[in-house]
């Protein structure tokens, strides 16, 4: 192959092709349905969003769906609406969103982090009982940038000890484990559908599941308007009428109109994305250093929308080349490409260890807590040092056997020169990630 661009030589991708990474398309069907909201005067209402609803539901073949502002508010709601509450530990992955545990302490309870698979990127089913205390409640689970949890083993452990399991699927929608739709497994699920994700509104978040009770209590948590005599909990009847966590999380009318449209096309547009990068994988298969982050395409497994996208990067077989100097060959070449993932350790962080949020006159995690259960570096190895062997792919939208290729080429002309590399080498950063930079402990 020809000399690597970032010494001199020509790059692998010249001219980029935009539309293998445009997400999502603005038809006319997009463009009507808002209008016609802007029009009836209906942007706080409630009538598109419960379409919107039954539809979803329908959709991940499940009883109920509850639309919310964000994902945030979704998780939010479903940790009480599954029992969560002061004294009570959340077990939960290190590398996630923070979104997917934080919102635990505006309830009095207290994370628990649990370090991840290497060759998944999600939590460690093998671990969760390492962690498991007299006052765990639930398990919130992330398929991480797409990659389906192993359910099957998270789902006995919490079985076992009597837990609720909220999954996150705002990587994956659509995806599959074995066979199953991803949200269906646990006892309740949350999407974000905000702009970046696979599934995007604009901004907007989704609670399903088939459980009545939780439907109910997410109902009397969070939209007030609906919390009325159809809700009849004896723990919840009483107080009609008023939100029990304090909070308006109601969907607006907009994003519902612009994912009634989504829904119609989306299983189509997903079957796209599914083609596009299992060929760029398919046609990096055995390169050295770069193993592919996804299922095996006969496990009855998906990978939902393939969010972020990331490979698995492996020095060992590149001359211990670092991923940060393989990422700067990448994208020499004219191919977007970063080192790490998206996240840092959430255990790491001061607010999970110093942080008296609400006055208690001790840090949050302690405020409720029977124990400290505090992390510290080394606790959690994976998700501590994972951001080395971790770097970001371009994340197709369409197919294009012969773009898609280009691709690829480009990221096989950089191994096969990478002993070129090795002189100019720095190494790593302590931690890769694109964001949250404050600093860790």
């Amino acid at each position: 192959m020809s000399q690597l661009a970032i010494l001199g030589g020509p790059k692998a991708i010249s001219s980029p092709s935009p539309n293998l990474f445009r997400w999502s398309e603005v038809t006319s069907d997009h463009e009507d349905a808002v209008l016609d909201v802007l029009r009836r005067g209906a942007m706080s209402g409630t009538d598109v969003t419960r379409q919107f609803e039954r539809e979803y539901a329908a959709w991940q073949g499940q009883t109920y769906a509850v639309g919310f502002n964000t994902g945030t508010a979704a998780l939010h709601t479903a940790m009480w609406a599954v029992g969560v509450r002061a004294g009570d530990e959340v077990l939960c992955q290190s590398i996630t969103y923070w979104a997917s545990i934080l919102p635990v302490y505006s309830l009095g309870a207290t994370p628990v982090f649990i370090d991840i698979e290497h060759h998944s990127l999600c939590i460690d089913p093998d671990l969760l009982e390492t962690r498991i205390g007299p006052r765990t409640r639930a398990i919130v689970v992330t398929h991480n940038m797409g990659y389906p949890t192993d359910m099957d083993r998270v789902m006995a452990v919490a079985r076992r000890h009597g837990l609720k399991v909220i999954e996150d699927v705002s990587h994956a929608h659509g995806g599959f484990f074995r066979g199953r739709r991803l949200g269906t497994i646990g006892d309740v699920a949350a999407f974000s559908c905000m702009s970046g994700k696979s599934f995007p509104i604009g901004e907007g978040g989704m609670l399903t599941t088939d459980d009545a009770q939780v439907h109910d209590r997410a109902i009397a948590f969070a939209h007030y308007e609906r919390f009325d005599e159809t809700i009849e909990e004896p723990d919840l009847a009483p107080y009609r009428g008023l939100p029990m966590g304090g909070t308006k999380y109601r969907m607006h009318q907009m994003s519902s109109a612009v994912g009634r449209v989504q829904l119609r096309t989306y299983d189509q547009r997903m079957d796209g994305i599914q083609r596009a990068m299992n060929e760029f994988w398919d046609l990096l298969e055995g390169v050295p250093g770069m193993h592919a982050h996804r299922v095996s395409p006969t496990s009855g497994s998906t990978m939902g929308g393939w969010y972020n996208p990331k490979g698995l990067f492996v020095p060992e077989e590149l001359g211990g080349l670092s991923v940060t100097r393989f990422c700067q060959a990448v994208k020499a070449e004219g191919i977007d490409c970063r080192p790490g993932l998206v996240y840092k350790p959430l255990h790491l962080h001061p607010l999970f260890h110093t942080a008296d949020i609400y006055g208690h006159g001790k840090p949050t995690r302690l405020a409720f807590a029977s124990r400290d259960v505090r992390e510290r570096r080394g606790d959690l190895p994976v998700a501590e040092t994972i951001g080395k062997h971790v770097y970001g792919i371009p994340w197709f939208r369409s197919y294009d056997r012969e773009a898609i290729a280009r691709y690829a080429d480009g990221f096989r002309k950089v191994v096969a020169n990478h002993g070129e590399l090795l002189a100019g080498d720095t190494g790593d950063a302590a931690s890769l990630a694109d964001w949250q930079n404050e600093p860790l402990i």
